[in-house]
């Protein structure tokens, strides 16, 4: 039997929240969906994640993926280990709190998840391409195998893409919030998408005012972004997956309005 996976586009602050629990359970009937991935990086306030958020959204999602604002929020640092559903990139310092995968079963299928973040235009890490190998070398028994890879560079998405072509499920892009149409079904039977977008308002610029935007760039005065509130979208893309080979069949891009009025 194939499965069937749901995969988030980053979840922006309040309004993200909101639209995500709004619309999530109508798309997992719809879709008969069998598991759910979503990246939290932004969930709180735009910028982390905290413990009482995480405790929010933990019924609707299997996974909790994040990204280069992983830390952002204090807290989560001394939480990690004990929020079973968070990861954090895979590839961050070896010392680095939390895990970096994760490993379920459903119907029998074991899945494994796993979070990488890129080094182009990004903050230093550790090779996503050697990180991951070392993983896969560790399980190498598990066909569905879905890496969230937040990164900048379209370039270093597409490349990863096509090393791990048919060693992995999906490749699932995050960090831009901006939907790519590239969606498709690698030769080798690897899932891809360079973005899967985001969860939030967009009116705005990525998920914030664009008001606070326009005066970074046009006066290069440093304003604190703050999340906007209209046109909320829940983007992501559901992938179908055959559960004994861990090709994927499908990937689909979703992009679904939410009103609240």
């Amino acid at each position: 039997m194939p499965i069937r996976v749901l995969f988030v586009g980053d979840i922006v602050g309040k309004p993200g929240r909101k639209t995500f629990k709004a619309l999530v359970d109508e798309i997992k009937r719809e879709y008969e969906i069998d598991f759910t991935i979503a990246n939290v990086e932004n969930a709180a306030d735009g910028f982390g994640l905290t413990k009482k958020i995480y405790y929010d959204l933990e019924p609707y999602i299997d996974v909790m993926t994040t990204g280069n604002h992983t830390w952002d929020k204090d807290g989560i640092i001394n939480e990690a280990l004990d929020l079973r559903k968070f990861i954090r990139p895979i590839n961050l310092s070896p010392i680095a709190p939390g895990r970096g995968f994760s490993v379920q079963t459903v119907n029998g299928v074991d899945i494994l998840v796993v979070n990488a973040i890129g080094r182009i235009f990004m903050n230093p890490s550790e090779n996503p391409f050697f990180a991951l190998d070392e993983l896969f070398a560790l399980y190498p028994a598990i066909k569905v195998r879905i890496i969230d890879f937040h990164a900048e560079a379209t370039s270093e998405k597409q490349a990863l893409g096509w090393y791990f072509d048919g060693q992995v499920s999906a490749i699932l892009g995050t960090h831009t919030h901006v939907q790519t149409a590239d969606d498709r079904i690698l030769p080798k039977g690897t899932a891809y998408i360079s973005d899967a977008g985001m969860t939030g308002c967009h009116d705005g610029v990525l998920g914030f005012g664009y008001e606070q935007a326009l005066e970074r760039f046009l006066k290069g005065i440093p304003k604190r972004l703050k999340v906007c509130k209209d046109n909320l979208r829940l983007d992501g893309c559901i992938i179908e997956i055959d559960s004994k080979t861990g090709k994927s069949l499908s990937i689909n891009r979703i992009s679904r309005q939410f009103s609240d009025l």
